[in-house]
């Protein structure tokens, strides 16, 4: 029976080559995209799925009000989480920061360093290796890394016991392990320096500058710890400071609000957490599903295109179902025959897909910035039931569809005239040019909007403003970096830098943009109290980035009172106060009060698809404590000596800043631009997922006007006899699928509309959908429908007539 099966089937491959081609390749297109949307989910979900801790360790995040969540804390926490006895342990962390370690003379920046505290190891129980992982960390002279870094500082030797110098102290490895699989905490080397500073601020309620993670005994005291941390902020926070600016304690909720905690597992750290909580970053939960959703739209629309053309070819096979119906086949036997010729067509499909994914999987590696592999037992269960699928939706109904025919009908020639199969075929096409509207459409939507983000006026010009990040690590005196030793090695860095030909400016400032090093404090006006961005800058700072300053002045150095009491607001802040004239005026800031003498024009620090959040800006003398937050010193240079002016940079940093820290030079726009490079890559992916689903719809439509042209050369002959012209003969075969473009055309805009318009929520800068995308949209479809099948069409009416009349 198989090999009978198997021949027919090859019969027909031999006999129906387009057919067959155009089918594999639909369906394998269809599950190679799949495929790599199932990577890709697979990668996200695997975070943290190694460790046996996920459900009892928590990310321990402040929120504000008014959507501002901090994932730092104070450390006056850590007196009271020690005394608790459902807390198993807790650590505070940095986030990852670029140190240099020498070991035998040679200087090693890593960029993956991570401070924490001794517990680290309880709540990322890594593969040990090397040394002993639970006590790793006991000691502060200690130091943990992994196997990558092991080999880079010692070669071959047993690191185990071996000194390496940080700054000026000497560090012991104790343990050298290995990631077993995805980690929101994934450090290159671990060290144990936070107890000086957790020290410096044990009893600062309002400093907020470490992050921190908890391990429960049991995680359903989650709540019980969460209303714990809350209480302390509210009789410790709360109260005191209402105590101090004597108002009660309902005043002091009314106008800035408590802070609430909020525990994330680890579980659930990487793809849902309320804010990037992990140095690994937040996973894109959106894209996620965008990239499994449009994922599993192209297979349906392969399915679709597999089932079209295989009922469309059934007319071709009518007779064979009937002669065997006739000798004694069994409809079953039909269903089966067919079935198996599905299983082999899918297993072609798969194997032709693999072998996509694998010669594209670089590319999309890059894209996505992983390093996905086609292995996993999880993976190939997943490909089992694609399979199943495939052959269930793609194979049954065609199956079914075909065992239905009549034998004795279909014998004498009538099926051709059963409207039965030419409405499933019509209704799959309709469905066809349904989901190739919907991707053309948004494709231009999604095209518009990265387009609008990429022209946006920023407010500020950093084509040819570069930063140079400042190590400051190497101005220790007696261990201790102070801020005094900070700005005067900038005063003098900074009149030594602009004497370098080609640097027009140099100046700096408390933050980045597009993030990284942002403090933020609340300040009160009239009885209303608003959290601002604190940006701390030097005098020229903001005319160095070209930022407008819409009413009073700039920072001026002629002005003592500058350094002392002046800020400057930004357009939101001016609207968050509700104040038409603000210069003069006095807000309060901490202890303090400043004048107000000047407002600064909106622009995107973080982004340019979030909201301008309210900033305040003062002289970095003025509130000495946020030199600390300098990273980066903002040059301005000649455009016309850039390649120049940038070596002799680095050679000038090289000899008289850091000759061990690399130097790291780049232009302000390129490094904001990455801040929607998200965006980016999904406008590419979207493009790309066009060309995929118009390729696949166009091969079903060549195909099933193939056929259906195909059964039309009797009537075209007979047309062509009575004397009709060939533009007649153009018009009358293509006006249905005209038709059917206009009803899939219709059917996607409320879709398309819908999802669209979700997507563009996540922008505070958004545009508008206009009916343009759709006017664009429904025209290059109707123009690709009318190419395919007016060109079928014309190479119909050029036959010979004879050839389809002769015997009549």
């Amino acid at each position: 029976m198989l090999k009978n099966w198997t021949n027919i089937f090859l019969y027909h491959i031999k006999n129906n080559k387009l057919f067959t081609i155009l089918n594999v390749l639909g369906l394998s297109i269809g599950i190679a995209g799949l495929i790599f949307a199932i990577l890709y989910w697979n990668d996200e979900h695997s975070y943290d799925a190694w460790n046996p801790e996920r459900e009892k360790v928590f990310k321990v995040f402040s929120d504000l009000g008014k959507e501002v969540i901090w994932t730092s804390n104070p450390a006056t926490l850590e007196t009271y989480l020690k005394k608790d006895s459902r807390i198993e342990s807790f650590v505070y962390h940095d986030w990852y920061q670029a140190e240099t370690f020498k070991y035998n003379g040679k200087v090693h920046t890593i960029s993956k360093s991570f401070n924490t505290q001794n517990d680290f190891f309880k709540l990322f129980p890594f593969e040990n290796k090397l040394g002993t992982i639970t006590t790793a960390l006991s000691k502060e002279n200690s130091v943990a890394m992994n196997e990558n870094t092991a080999t880079l500082l010692f070669g071959k030797e047993n690191p185990i016991g071996k000194q390496i110098l940080y700054g000026t102290k000497l560090l012991t490895v104790t343990c050298v392990y290995n990631v077993p699989g995805n980690s929101s905490v994934n450090p290159a080397i671990v060290i144990n320096q936070m107890k000086e500073r957790l020290l410096e601020e044990k009893d600062n309620w309002g400093t907020f500058n470490q992050s921190l993670m908890i391990k429960l005994k049991d995680p359903k005291d989650k709540e019980a710890i969460t209303k714990k941390i809350n209480d302390l902020y509210y009789s410790h926070k709360a109260v005191r400071e209402a105590k101090e600016e004597g108002m009660t304690i309902d005043e002091y909720v009314e106008k800035y609000g408590v802070i609430k905690t909020i525990l994330n597992p680890l579980s659930t750290l990487r793809l849902h957490a309320v804010a990037p909580g992990a140095p690994e970053g937040k996973g894109n939960y959106q894209f996620l599903l965008i990239m499994v959703g449009l994922s599993i739209l192209i297979l349906l629309l392969s399915i679709v295109n597999y089932v079209n053309l295989a009922t469309a070819n059934a007319i071709k096979r009518a007779k064979e179902v009937g002669v065997r119906k006739i000798i004694g086949a069994s409809k079953m036997d039909i269903i089966k025959q067919f079935i198996f010729e599905t299983v082999v067509i899918t297993l072609f499909s798969i194997l032709l897909s693999l072998v996509i994914v694998e010669l594209s999987l670089p590319y999309y590696n890059e894209f996505l910035g992983k390093k996905l592999v086609i292995f996993g037992d999880q993976f190939y269960l997943q490909l089992l039931l694609i399979f199943v699928i495939v052959i269930v939706v793609a194979g049954v109904f065609p199956a079914v569809y075909v065992s239905n025919f009549e034998a004795l009908k279909v014998l004498k020639g009538n099926f051709g005239r059963s409207k039965s199969g030419i409405w499933l075929r019509n209704g799959m096409l309709i469905f066809q040019f349904s989901i190739a509207s919907f991707f053309i459409i948004g494709s231009y939507i999604v095209y518009q909007q990265v387009n609008y983000l990429s022209n946006k006026d920023l407010g500020f010009k950093g084509d040819q403003v570069g930063t140079v990040y400042w190590n400051k690590s190497n101005l220790a005196v007696n261990g201790i970096v102070t801020n005094t030793i900070i700005y005067n090695k900038y005063k003098t860095l900074k009149t030594e830098l602009e004497n370098i030909e080609g640097v027009q400016k140099v100046s700096t400032g408390t933050f980045r943009f597009g993030g990284g090093n942002d403090s933020s404090s609340s300040f009160s006006y009239n009885g209303n109290s608003i959290q601002a961005q604190n940006m701390a800058v030097d005098y020229d700072m903001l005319s160095v980035m070209q930022i407008k300053i819409v009413k009073g002045r700039d920072l001026s150095e002629k002005l003592a009172s500058d350094t002392i009491n002046s800020i400057l607001i930004n357009e939101t802040t001016l609207k968050m106060m509700n104040e038409k004239n603000p210069l003069g005026k006095t807000i309060d800031w901490g202890d303090k009060q400043f004048k107000v003498i000047g407002v600064v024009k909106d622009f995107n620090l973080f982004s340019p698809q979030g909201k301008v959040p309210p900033m305040v800006f003062f002289h970095l003398k003025t509130v000495d404590w946020m030199m600390e937050n300098i990273s980066d010193l903002y040059v301005k240079i000649d455009s016309e000596k850039s390649e120049k002016t940038i070596s002799d940079l680095e050679n000038f940093w090289k000899k008289k800043v850091d000759a061990e820290f690399p130097f790291e030079f780049s232009f302000v726009d390129k490094t904001f631009a990455r801040t929607f490079e998200a965006y980016v890559k999904q406008k590419n992916l979207f493009s790309l997922l066009n060309v995929v689903v118009i390729l696949i719809a166009l091969f079903g439509l060549f195909a099933l006007a193939s056929y259906s042209i195909e059964r039309r050369m009797k009537e075209i002959a007979i047309r062509k006899t009575l004397g009709a012209e060939t533009n007649v003969l153009l018009k009358e075969l293509s006006k249905q699928y005209i038709i059917y473009c206009i009803l899939g055309f219709l059917l996607a805009l409320f879709p398309v509309y819908y999802l669209l318009n979700m997507w563009l929520e996540n922008f505070a800068n958004r545009i508008t959908i206009s009916i343009t995308p759709f006017i664009i949209g429904f025209f290059t479809l109707l123009a690709l429908t009318l190419i395919v099948v007016l060109s079928r069409a014309y190479s119909a009416t050029k036959v010979a007539v004879l050839k389809y009349l002769k015997y009549e």
